[in-house]
């Protein structure tokens, strides 16, 4: 299978015509931090799962580093990857050809009305993405209905409420307060980690393993660069726009919040750590 980026045009609005924005959107700082995720860093709870000829649903794939680690694990298997950002899918592509991964497809999609017969999938996986959505649990029925008799569902999202962080830096309590309001008045929920395992179990699956992880920043280079990312999310990403747009916040407040994340990486005793929920269920 070759490794193409195919167009077929995407909604975000669930089945009560709900539609939640995707706050971080695409801007450099945010594809810093998606680029970096690898299926060893973002989705280790799955990897035992995974076998050869397996044929893969990766949604919200963004510029697919998982997918393709992914395509590797399975292959010859197929793994599919969508998203709603077109330009992404085109990045995704370039990726997974340049390490030669053959065997992944990026199209757009919409995670609401799956646009795959029942059963066309032995593995659905969702990384940070019910986090964003209006109604997760709709999405989640969708997820099992594309899956065979015996697939896996894996789906792994941060819950910002219960990230933690040392020195104390009054700004970043500042900026976890305005990311929640910011994410929620856009439609998602921030805190999804805790509730993974209840959307999914709502959304009809019995047979779940719930399970945590968590991504740490301490080390000096992986300081510097979580801080510098967050730093310019505040000021320059889609973010930063919708906290101005509802009136949350306003640029000497950002900047203000930037200068903390920068003050904070550049502490020697900095640490930070992201918490995941995760749940892999069987269909």
């Amino acid at each position: 299978m070759g490794v193409t980026a195919r167009v077929q045009g995407a909604e975000a609005a669930g089945p009560s015509g709900e539609r939640a924005r995707y706050t971080h959107g695409h801007h450099e700082s945010v594809l810093r931090s998606h680029t970096w995720r690898t299926a060893a860093n973002s989705a280790a709870y799955l990897l035992p799962e995974l076998a050869e000829g397996m044929d893969v649903l990766d949604v919200g794939c963004g510029p697919g580093t998982i997918t393709a680690d992914l395509g590797k694990y399975v292959a010859p298997g197929r793994v599919v990857g969508i998203d709603t950002a077109e330009d992404v899918l085109v990045r995704a592509a370039e990726f997974a050809a340049a390490r030669d991964v053959d065997n992944v497809l990026f199209e757009t999609g919409d995670v609401y009305a799956l646009g795959y017969s029942g059963g066309s999938f032995d593995v659905v996986h969702a990384h940070q993405v019910l986090q964003h959505l209006g109604d997760p649990v709709a999405a989640l029925r969708q997820m099992r209905r594309v899956l065979r008799p015996g697939g896996v569902l894996a789906v792994r999202d941060a819950d910002y409420g219960a990230m933690r962080w040392y020195p104390e830096v009054p700004a970043l309590d500042d900026w976890q307060r305005l990311y929640r309001a910011v994410a929620r008045r856009n439609g998602g929920e921030p805190d999804a980690g805790r509730r993974v395992l209840a959307w999914v179990r709502e959304a009809g699956f019995d047979d779940v393993t719930p399970s945590s992880s968590t991504w740490c920043f301490a080390e000096p280079d992986l300081r510097e660069w979580w801080s510098g990312l967050w730093a310019d999310r505040l000021t320059k990403s889609a973010f930063a726009a919708h906290a101005k747009k509802t009136g949350l916040a306003d640029d000497a407040e950002l900047a203000r919040l930037a200068a903390g994340f920068r003050e904070w990486g550049e502490d020697p005793d900095g640490w930070f750590v992201v918490v995941h929920g995760e749940v892999l269920a069987r269909r």
